[in-house]
């Protein structure tokens, strides 16, 4: 960008009352990154959820005791005021786009200049004959934990409804306060609408081990009401009755767009946004859970409710508003996560199933909690996806490996150099190997290593 270009922009955004709803990671990434760039604008975060931002990953382990709320909080509540950064703890009821008014619960309306909607999710419900008793609740955000704190006290036993991230969060939540689980999974395996079935049916087995009573192919039918009001069991797909005091729901989330229905902004299942952010009105942009591209980058979906997306969010939006306009390019699919106490990572995609267009490489540890499955192309053997489980690998290596291409053989020579495991740590990268050599009939060696990072001058 010309140094002219660049002045002009400053120029547009100093002093610019900039507010954005939601203080989440999409929303605190993005003002944090506007100050970095710009010392005058005016930033504002609203938030009815809580005063401060907090790792909304980590309140699993507050209900679990091993962390306080406090300890959730990344910054310190002085960071604020010293970023001056105008935080306000309230709800929005109301956005007149016309007059760039927002109308709050308890506080004074407000006039934006510029205004980013980082709403995040919802959890989702299906309209189960039941569902609004008390005792059945999600787990996002931090009143749901509160709730969650009241409706198991004295529990004798709950059921966990949907087998994604936040059932088995869930689950070994219940499970911390000895209280018995029953977990409803619709599919035949566990998240078996994502991972490939040698791994689910590892997550299977594990969640089995930790005394987690796991129903496969069962879906929630129906609620049951104990004359008060309140959860007495659930009815399951399969006619059977489970008594229970308490109902987790974790059939996924969706981008939490009420406040913006029915009004001028353009929506779908999320706030329709182009590669910039912007929405369809001038000055209103969205990021984080709640944005759906119109045109999602390649092996991208449009809407993506994770911590690392949320960030890039922030970050991109930041600097097209403050250094020059960037379309969102976020390189391949990334995500990572625990089932229990197994490890996952994934980078590109790997698909629950697949036809002649992919090729699998799949190696498991002998013991059952530690396994490596690679897919690439068949032609050209180009890796476009990998998973991970029990090990931890570097993002850097594999965010490279999958954008130049590199060949199975190439990322299993060089593995070594993505271990990130601690010290001590037990090494795979021979199994694996041998693994490969078993399946396509080859004699593969891995590369003698040159030391830490070392394939970045390759």
């Amino acid at each position: 960008m010309r140094v002219r270009d660049k002045a002009a922009l400053k120029s547009n955004t100093e002093g610019r009352r900039i507010v954005i709803i939601g203080n989440g990671i999409a929303g605190v990434t993005c003002a944090r990154h506007i100050r970095k760039r710009d010392s005058a604008a005016q930033i504002t975060l609203i938030s009815g959820e809580s005063e401060h931002f907090f790792s909304r990953t980590a309140l699993m382990y507050i209900y679990m005791g091993h962390l306080t709320y406090g300890h959730t909080k990344p910054y310190e509540t002085w960071f604020w005021e010293k970023n001056r950064l105008r935080l306000i703890y309230d709800w929005v009821t109301h956005i007149d786009f016309e007059q760039k008014t927002l109308q709050l619960q308890k506080q004074p309306p407000l006039i934006y200049d510029t205004l980013i909607l980082a709403t995040g999710s919802t959890p989702n419900k299906y309209g189960w004959p039941g569902q609004d008793l008390k005792g059945v609740q999600g787990l996002y955000s931090l009143q749901d934990l509160e709730e969650m704190e009241v409706n198991t006290r004295n529990c004798q036993r709950a059921v966990v409804v949907g087998g994604g991230l936040i059932g088995i969060e869930l689950a070994e939540m219940l499970r911390s306060r000895h209280i018995p689980v029953t977990f409803l999974v619709r599919e035949e395996n566990f998240w078996g609408n994502v991972l490939p079935v040698q791994e689910a049916q590892l997550v299977n087995r594990h969640v089995l081990e930790h005394h987690i009573d796991l129903r496969l192919i069962h879906e929630l039918e129906e609620i049951q009401d104990d004359g008060t009001g309140r959860v007495k069991g659930v009815v399951a797909s399969t006619g059977e009755q489970i008594d229970c005091s308490f109902v987790g729901i974790s059939v996924g989330v969706s981008p939490n767009i009420a406040l913006v229905k029915d009004t001028a902004l353009e929506t779908n299942r999320g706030i329709l946004v182009d590669d910039y952010f912007a929405t369809n009105l001038p000055g209103v942009y969205a990021i984080g859970d709640c944005a759906e591209l119109r045109t999602p980058p390649t092996g991208r979906r449009s809407i993506e409710q994770t911590w690392y997306t949320g960030r890039m969010h922030g970050e991109t939006l930041a600097y097209s508003l403050t250094e020059k306009r960037v379309p969102y390019r976020p390189g391949p699919w990334f995500n990572s996560a625990k089932f229990l106490d197994i490890e996952f990572q994934t980078y590109g995609v790997v698909p629950a199933a697949w036809g002649e267009e992919l090729q699998s490489l799949y190696w498991e540890h002998p013991g059952g909690k530690i396994c490596f499955r690679a897919v690439f192309n068949p032609d050209t053997k180009a890796v476009t996806g990998v998973n991970a489980f029990g090990m931890r690998l570097r993002h850097n290596f594999f965010d490279r490996a999958i954008k130049e291409g590199w060949s199975i053989e190439k990322v299993l020579q060089l593995m070594e150099e993505a271990d990130f495991n601690p010290e001590f740590y037990d090494r795979h990268h021979s199994a694996i190997i041998g693994a490969y050599n078993a399946q396509f009939g080859t004699s593969l060696q891995p590369r003698k290593k040159k030391g830490l990072f070392s394939f970045f001058s390759r």
